[in-house]
């Protein structure tokens, strides 16, 4: 990690590895914790292999359903890594994405207790980073890790 250009994020989720894999590879359980609540995510595409791609759309009042995430797969390895980056959309087309260009890494790891749950966000540049920890990167994606420990831990 370069503390300059990424953000970071860790939790242990009480839940078995599968579990937690399982709440970020199926559509349907992605969509129930995917945006901080009260919006509402859909699930358009979750191609979760290298090259696959990765599409969601965000509602605020659970009828208008705008853009939120298009995205390529970069990397997946079974229950143990996904890297997805929204600089590439899901039609392997070069994007400049609003807010940031990011590339994310979500690690899953064995712990006692449960899932060892780390996430690494890169940025090209300092700046890129920095608007990114402005527009709320640990409330937005601590509020949907939130959201998925409660949904991987209820279904354990």
């Amino acid at each position: 990690m370069n503390p300059d250009l990424d953000l970071a994020l860790t939790r242990v989720i009480r839940a078995p590895r599968a579990t937690v894999w399982r709440a970020w590879t199926d559509p349907e359980r992605l969509a129930r914790w995917w945006v901080p609540a009260p919006a509402r995510s859909r699930v358009e595409r979750l191609d979760v292999r290298p090259g696959g791609g990765f599409v969601t759309r965000l509602s605020e009042d659970g009828v208008h359903y705008g853009p939120h995430v298009d995205a390529c797969f970069i990397v997946v390895e079974d229950l143990s890594r996904i890297v997805f980056t929204n600089a590439v959309d899901s039609a392997w087309r070069p994007t400049n994405p609003d807010p940031v260009a990011m590339t994310a890494e979500i690690s899953f790891g064995d712990h006692p207790d449960g899932t060892d749950y780390r996430i690494v966000v890169r940025h090209g540049d300092p700046a890129a980073k920095k608007r990114h920890e402005t527009l709320g990167f640990i409330d937005g994606w601590g509020t949907v890790t939130e959201q998925l420990a409660r949904l991987a831990e209820g279904a354990a």
